[in-house]
């Protein structure tokens, strides 16, 4: 097991003792810099408004939407933030009980640090970083690896990003960026005419990039997302379908278990990291923030316990086929509602199951019908001729692609997909 904390490093909270001596003390504390206060607060002509009542929230919310309209125009508001006007310090997305910090503070840096070395320390893999690219100050994140990485070589570093990003995957920052454009990609497809648009429309993000696509289109998708960084990169990508910060999926997609299937059948066999969101598992909804955060339903009742299983089954499955951890990716065809990719060993993985003492795959070919109606896919691919092909199963998949085990000739195979059906083949080099 592996433990990854959450560093919220941007902001801290109004219990964060710093912030409490200089809402004591005010222009007087020691403290007043780790923050990014009004002048009039640091020239001791007014305090701080931790703990707004209504006609200060009102004023925020005001002022927000006039700057917001003025941006909108093309024009500039005041270079102050509003709740730095009303507050008397800035707050992230002008939320009083989230005071920004000054990252310019050599004080403010050094304890980051240190917090971040610390939990290293006690024994922790790896730190979330939270809106790292709202932290512009030179060298902050660079230097940030390196004090990591002082504690521990292997730690895992991962930015919440939910753009491309290369530059921030060079070397010097992180190892790994949480991976939404290819769960805008995913949910596109498998959601389809499926998709609750309003909703997916809360997350504005999601909303720009997430729209019905078929099988060719998500192809595209897919070779964009496995090529924009070095397979090294990919292959720790965080791959999620939702998060805390989305609506659920099965609730974007219209809470269709077929999608939440289809979904987690794809991200299990791609190559990354598979980042499962708490009760995902077992069809909990959710819509905009904070509904998607509500409790995990421990009833069994109010569980879907097919999909429970079902999940158990593909993480069995990936654990059992290193191939689709590291293995090269190449979509081998895609037509209607339809893809096929497959992970191909390029002789440097140890094909050794995990645990079982057999055999991975050389290849593992996985299909998806994302429509309602049965459909049969042919492909051919002349690097796969020469070899033998079987289906894979596992616990809990619980649907009926048809496949002939035997050898592909000439490289072609041919899969008979029910409607919203996926099927996982694996290959070998006939003796």
């Amino acid at each position: 097991m592996r433990v990854i904390l959450d560093g919220v490093f941007n902001h801290a909270s109004r219990g964060f003792w710093p912030f409490n001596h200089v809402l004591e003390n005010g222009a007087a504390s020691p403290y007043r810099d780790w923050f990014l206060l009004d002048p009039d607060v640091l020239a001791g002509r007014r305090g701080l408004k931790a703990y707004p009542g209504r006609d200060e929230v009102e004023a925020i919310t005001r002022q927000r939407a006039v700057d917001e309209a003025m941006a909108a125009d093309g024009r500039h508001g005041q270079l102050r933030s509003v709740s730095e006007r009303v507050l008397g310090y800035q707050a992230w997305w002008d939320l009083p009980a989230l005071p920004k910090l000054n990252h310019a503070n050599p004080d403010v840096r050094e304890y980051l640090f240190g917090v971040a070395q610390r939990w290293l320390r006690f024994g922790i893999d790896g730190w979330r970083l939270d809106v790292p690219q709202e932290i512009d100050e030179r060298g902050f994140w660079e230097e940030f690896r390196r004090r990591c990485r002082a504690v521990n070589p292997e730690a895992y570093l991962v930015g919440e990003i939910w753009q491309p990003a290369p530059e921030w995957l060079s070397g010097d920052r992180f190892d790994a960026l949480m991976n939404y454009p290819l769960a805008e990609a995913i949910l596109s497809f498998v959601g389809g005419p499926r998709l609750d648009m309003p909703l997916v429309g809360q997350a504005v993000e999601l909303g720009r990039h997430v729209h019905a696509i078929d099988g060719p289109g998500f192809a595209r998708q897919l070779r964009t997302s496995m090529s924009t960084y070095p397979p090294e990169t990919t292959s720790v990508q965080l791959n999620l379908l939702d998060s805390h910060d989305t609506p659920r999926f099965i609730s974007m997609a219209g809470g269709d278990a077929s999608a939440m299937r289809l979904g987690a059948m794809v991200q299990m066999t791609l190559p990354g990291a598979p980042c499962l969101y708490y009760g995902d598992e077992v069809g909990l909804p959710g819509r905009h923030d904070p509904d998607c955060r509500r409790g995990y339903p421990w009833d069994p009742a109010r569980q879907d316990g097919r999909l429970r299983d079902f999940y158990r089954g593909l993480i069995a499955l990936r654990r059992s086929e290193p191939v689709l951890r590291r293995g090269r990716f190449e979509v081998l065809c895609a037509q209607g509602s339809v893809v096929a990719y497959a992970l191909f060993n390029d002789d440097s993985l140890d094909l050794s199951a995990a645990g079982t003492g057999e055999a991975g795959h050389d290849v593992v070919i996985v299909a998806v019908n994302a429509g309602d109606a049965p459909i049969r896919l042919e492909c051919n691919r002349a690097d796969l001729a020469g070899y033998l092909a079987e289906p894979v199963s596992w616990t809990g998949r619980g649907w009926g692609s048809e496949f002939a085990s035997g050898p592909l000739d000439h490289g072609t195979f041919a899969i008979e997909l029910g409607s919203r059906e996926g099927a996982v083949i694996g290959a070998r080099p006939a003796l």
